[in-house]
């Protein structure tokens, strides 16, 4: 009878055998290979990179190593996939621009953000960052499971313990079957905070830990546009999804040769290509669907990113920028998705779930960590207490020792009565060195109980109180953070980058604006005026015309300081007000004479610019207004704040009378006006009326036919009074000179006014460390120190502050060199 055969081959539908093995290998790529797992935030590969490093002995104090001898170790223990992918993944690892806190430690070519290749392996060198010895800490301390490598020769962590939180703080991406994460960087300092209010309070909300997490924090930098309110970012931080849009950050600046304009950015959106971003923007201007750039540089180097776009002469700044937001990869969209490893499956994480499952990893790994230091510290305690008790009785340990016949003999008599020691004590009494019965090594002996007496009640402690162990969980934080926390890169912006405000491109700026009596304006930082001992002829700042008739004496240039993200109200001759952003005031060279006012603000066919004051908010009580008649008003600030270039009405003139002046005043300040032929009266605006923008002023000073009121300034008693006449003498006058008193009077003597002296030209209220800007009506311009300009009494003519011998001083403006400029947040 022939015997049974089996059959190997069972029959199967092929649906259910494709569909079996498609799930295999997809649950393959998904664990072994795509995501990250939660806890750690690394990928497998990853992992494998550090350990093999660590086990090779790479830390951040030791010298480097060849990049192939790290790639064969990992393929050779525990990677069994080609080296290329290997090599990917550590300089991935390395590269400053693509993880927040690099995790490997490189020497040599490691790529660059134009997206070059890294030299082949057998040419760079790494070592493990100090960041990473974070993640492995405790690794031999029995914190983690290791599982056998790919032939069960070796074992493998399956996680590291992670001090860090990781996946958070460098961020994740990868694509798997049929899912993908992407799980941007964070500021380790906001993710710190973030994890130790939920260690606080469990039950806080997403809305509570944004209070700490402002949003990613990009190495490159850039700006972030967060949606209103955040509320892309918080819609990422709530479900797991969500986006947002990151820009390039610029600003502007002259050429060289200071007759055109350049857009420079200096930081880039995360990920984005700057060669590539660069023939995107030549690929617009071949095709000539984009107007206005002359020229495009790279001219980045070890200092940083500068990518140069010149505009032509006809080149629109507004123009160029809103097509490069459209059309390269200068303005990107990002999404994020939140998916990671949660006991081997994957689950998408909200922000919440994604710290919790941080400090759920960290409380069992202290956990695991504390168990097998207290065993440690209990075992030791047991042998020290053994050798302590030998040691008390020595002469009778040493005769039974003496007396026994063998080792075995003498650890079973150390073990008998009298002495009662326990087989690991009559070892180590056995084993006890000679040296150990001085008195020192046994005061040392006592010194080790007691200290692992300590230890032991400690470690006990903390493995009873979990809330100890969430206490050690916040020390790491602290420590954690004061060693490696930074500063945020990049800019969070709670709006739709659709409602961009042009301010949040513009550079912060020092800056002089500079109105002729031709009614041209231009822009020019501070640095362009060189800086000069008083007394000197000054630089040319453009020709603006010679001094003419007596009306053109009584109707000076203007020339005021402020920053580029300063608003500027125009008050014109009729009493109306502009506001104006001062960056759209164009800025070049010197010599440029400037461009019409007129093309910025919708002026009436004769109508004048008389002056312009900068407002950096409009959180200040009232603006103060003065006439060439000596008319004077204050209205609250808050009613000029949404002024716009068509204008309003700012003070309801006579007929022969024209606004001159403005100033920004505190309720409780006093106020200074001054005259042409050098009289002063102070008093407080207090005595003013709350007066709307249509209405019209009351007297301030009394001015007789042949004067007009050139200055209107705030002043306190620890101010100085700076005044300058049109010969070009200047001098400064302690403010409590200034006696105030009531408004409407003849005033008091300010600057002692002569032929040789000329008329007063301007006046400004100074505090002493600011700069002084001078302007010619011939165009030449000196900056010089304010405390360059002579302390005198009122009734002096002062000295020689710019030497004008075909001119007269236009007008005088002072610097605030100390003043610090918005900065990135």
């Amino acid at each position: 009878m022939a015997a049974e055969t089996t059959d190997p081959i069972q029959p199967r539908r092929l649906i259910e055998e494709m569909s079996s093995a498609y799930l295999d290998y997809a649950m393959s790529v998904i664990v072994s290979r795509a995501l990250p797992d939660a806890r750690d935030g690394l990928k497998p590969v990853q992992r494998r990179i550090l350990y093999a490093m660590s086990d090779l002995g790479m830390r951040a104090n030791q010298p480097y190593r060849k990049s192939a001898r790290i790639v064969g170790e990992v393929l050779g223990k525990y990677h069994p996939h080609s080296d290329q992918p290997v090599y990917d993944a550590m300089v991935r690892m390395a590269q400053d621009f693509t993880l927040l806190h690099p995790l490997v430690d490189g020497q040599g070519n490691y790529g660059s953000i134009d997206n070059d290749p890294p030299a082949a392996m057998r040419y760079t060198e790494a070592r493990l960052s100090a960041i990473s010895e974070e993640l492995l800490a405790d690794l031999d301390k029995e914190t983690v499971n290791f599982t056998p490598n790919f032939d069960e020769s070796l074992d493998e962590p399956s996680v590291l313990p992670a001090r860090v939180p990781n996946l958070l703080i460098n961020g994740a991406a990868g694509i798997a079957v049929a899912m993908a994460s992407n799980i941007p960087p964070h500021n380790l300092s906001e993710v710190g905070a973030a994890v130790k209010i939920l260690l606080e309070r469990p039950d806080a909300s997403t809305e509570d830990l944004m209070t700490c997490i402002k949003g990613p924090d990009f190495p490159s930098a850039g700006l972030l546009f967060a949606g209103e309110e955040r509320s892309g970012v918080e819609e990422l931080y709530r479900t797991g999804r969500g986006g947002f849009t990151l820009q390039g950050v610029h600003h502007l600046e002259e050429t060289s040769s200071g007759n055109r304009q350049q857009i420079v950015f200096t930081e880039l959106p995360y990920q984005a290509n700057k060669v590539r971003i660069i023939e995107q923007i030549a690929a617009q201007v071949r095709d000539k669907k984009i107007d206005g750039i002359r020229d495009l540089r790279d001219e980045s180097d070890r200092n940083g990113l500068r990518l140069v776009i010149e505009l032509g002469r006809d080149g629109q700044y507004r123009s160029v920028i809103n097509h490069l937001w459209k059309s390269t990869d200068l303005q990107l969209r990002y999404s994020g998705n939140f998916v990671a490893l949660v006991d081997g499956r994957p689950q998408t994480l909200p922000l919440r779930r994604l710290l919790f499952e941080f400090i759920r990893h960290r409380r069992n790994i202290i956990t695991k960590r504390s168990e097998f230091e207290l065993k440690e510290a209990q075992d030791r305690f047991h042998i020290v207490e053994g050798l302590l008790k030998a040691i008390e009785d020595i002469d009778a340990v040493i005769a039974a020792i003496r007396s026994a016949e063998s080792a075995e003999a003498a650890s079973e008599a150390l073990q008998a009565d009298p002495f009662d020691l326990s087989e690991a004590q009559a070892r180590a009494v056995l084993n006890m060195q000679l040296r150990r019965l001085a008195a020192l090594e046994r005061i040392e002996l006592e010194d080790e109980h007691g200290e692992l007496k300590e230890r032991i009640e400690y470690l006990e402690g903390l493995l009873a109180d979990e809330k100890k162990i969430d206490g050690v969980i916040t020390d790491d934080i602290d420590e954690i953070t004061e060693n490696f926390g930074e500063e945020r890169k990049t800019k969070i912006i709670a709006r739709e980058v659709g409602t961009v405000d042009e301010r949040d491109l513009i550079a912060h700026q020092a800056s002089v604006v500079t109105l002729t009596r031709q009614g041209y304006i231009k822009r020019q930082p501070v640095d362009a005026f060189r800086s000069q001992r008083r007394g000197g002829v000054g630089v040319s700042g453009g020709k603006n015309g010679k001094a003419g008739s007596d009306q053109e004496i009584f109707m000076p240039a203007r020339m005021i300081s402020c920053d580029t993200h300063d608003t500027l109200l125009f008050f014109t001759d009729r009493g109306r007000v502009f506001a104006l952003p001062a960056y759209e005031v164009e800025s070049r060279s010197r010599e440029w004479r400037g461009m019409p006012v007129r093309n910025l603000i919708e002026l009436q066919l004769d109508e004048q610019v008389t002056t312009i004051i900068p407002i950096a908010s409009f959180n200040e009580d009232f603006i103060i207004l003065g006439t060439s008649r000596g008319q004077i008003k204050k209205t609250p600030l808050a009613r000029f704040e949404r002024v716009l270039r068509s204008g309003v009405i700012a003070f309801n003139l006579d007929a022969d009378d024209e606004l001159v002046e403005a100033a920004c005043a505190r309720a409780d300040d006093d106020v200074i006006v001054a005259t042409s032929h050098g009289r002063a009266l102070r008093f407080g605006i207090a005595q003013l009326r709350n007066a709307s923008r249509t209405s019209g002023g009351v007297r301030a000073i009394r001015i007789p036919e042949d004067q007009r009121m050139i200055g209107l300034q705030v002043i306190r008693d620890e101010n100085a009074v700076l005044t300058v006449t049109r010969a070009g003498f200047g001098k400064r006058t302690d403010a409590s000179e200034y006696t105030a008193k009531g408004r409407a009077g003849l005033g008091m003597i300010g600057h002692k006014i002569s032929e040789e002296t000329g008329p007063l030209a301007g006046m400004q209220v100074v505090e002493g460390h600011e700069d002084l800007v001078v302007t010619s009506v011939t165009g030449m311009i000196i900056r010089t120190t304010v405390g360059e300009v002579r302390q005198c009494g009122r009734a002096t003519k002062g000295v020689k502050v710019m030497r004008v011998d075909d001119g007269a001083v236009a007008a005088i403006a002072v610097v605030d060199t100390t003043r610090e400029f918005g900065q990135r947040d």
